[in-house]
């Protein structure tokens, strides 16, 4: 696998190229910024882009500048199949496995393309063939500023419609600038996006001051009715079946956030946030400090992440998974009292 070399990556791109940007399932904040960001980009430089969701995504992202130009694979199977199998680059973002995009992750890998991973999760798969991956960003959105500011020497193309996308990709992604990577650089980065046209107070409003009545009533009932504390192990989880899911008329992304407030408890390093999907349990786990979140989703329920945050699933019933999920605190606990 090559890394990413500045020269070779300006000189492929010094034409208009057909390009694909695709990024994880569910896509979030970041996900869907860093897309778009990379996009209002690309477009300027009269490349021929677009964006491929492997899923629908939540609707406080649907603002975003030129969101209309996403297409969901789910819902245009052909059209995005030809897009992957004629495009020269797919641009993959804020994943490193394939298994990250479902099945669209099959014709990525038969693609011919060019493929260019940007993205700051843990263990690469290395199906690409050009990287820039690092582990310490807070967000893939901070890494795509670094490829047009550094690597492409293209400050000029930060118009406010980049600005904006990649701004709420950080924003999101870094626990609104609290995260403990959320650097001396990285507020550096948001100063220039700022005065680049960022809205700063506008962008934070569209995402965290949307929802619907029908979520403010289900995070009350998850906070009333379904949070349980475990004072010895500084531990807090919320569990959601099914039929409440239903009962609450949830729509993609409105149990997002929910585990935060799990964690905002004083004195709990690790809270959970644990839901019962028509097809899988999934997982979210929150923590505070060193404790390895991640390292409990990957041993435990096939997934992974970052230390402080980190998701996974299982095929086990809901309450199978809240035992194992209580069974594996006693194993932790050194790290949970300390």
């Amino acid at each position: 696998m090559k890394m990413l070399e500045i020269s070779a990556i300006k000189d492929l791109l010094s034409t208009p190229k057909h390009i694909v940007i695709t990024t994880h399932h569910k896509p979030d904040g970041d996900a869907l910024g860093s897309s778009l960001g990379l996009y209002n980009y690309l477009v300027q430089k009269g490349h021929y882009v677009r964006v491929i969701a492997p899923t629908d995504y939540p609707m406080f992202l649907h603002w975003l500048p030129n969101n209309p130009n996403v297409i969901i694979y789910t819902e245009n199977l052909a059209e995005s199949q030809k897009l992957v199998a004629d495009a020269d680059f797919i641009f993959c973002l804020d994943f490193n496995w394939l298994s990250r995009i479902n099945e669209l992750g099959d014709y990525v890998r038969e693609s011919k393309a060019v493929k260019v991973m940007i993205d700051h999760h843990l263990e690469p798969e290395g199906f690409d063939d050009y990287r820039h991956w690092s582990i310490n960003a807070c967000a893939t959105a901070q890494l795509v500023y670094d490829f047009i500011v550094n690597i492409m020497n293209e400050r000029e193309f930060l118009n406010k419609d980049v600005a904006t996308c990649l701004y709420t990709g950080i924003m999101t992604d870094s626990g609104s600038f609290r995260f403990p990577n959320t650097t001396a650089e990285v507020h550096r980065i948001v100063a220039d996006l700022i005065t680049c046209g960022a809205e700063n107070s506008k962008i934070h409003q569209l995402v965290y001051d949307n929802s619907s009545e029908n979520r403010l009533r289900f995070l009350g009932h998850c906070l009333l009715n379904k949070l349980e504390i475990l004072t010895e192990y500084n531990t807090a989880f919320i569990t959601v079946n099914e039929k409440e899911l239903q009962e609450f008329n949830l729509g993609t992304g409105d149990t997002e956030g929910v585990v935060n407030y799990a964690l905002s408890i004083n004195g709990i390093k690790l809270a959970a946030l644990i839901v019962e999907r028509p097809d899988k349990v999934k997982l979210s786990l929150r923590s505070t400090g060193d404790f390895p979140a991640n390292e409990i989703c990957k041993k435990f329920f096939n997934g992974g992440g970052h230390r402080n945050a980190a998701g996974g699933a299982s095929d086990d019933s809901l309450n199978e998974v809240i035992l194992k999920f209580k069974s594996i605190l006693p194993e932790y606990k050194t790290l949970l009292v300390q």
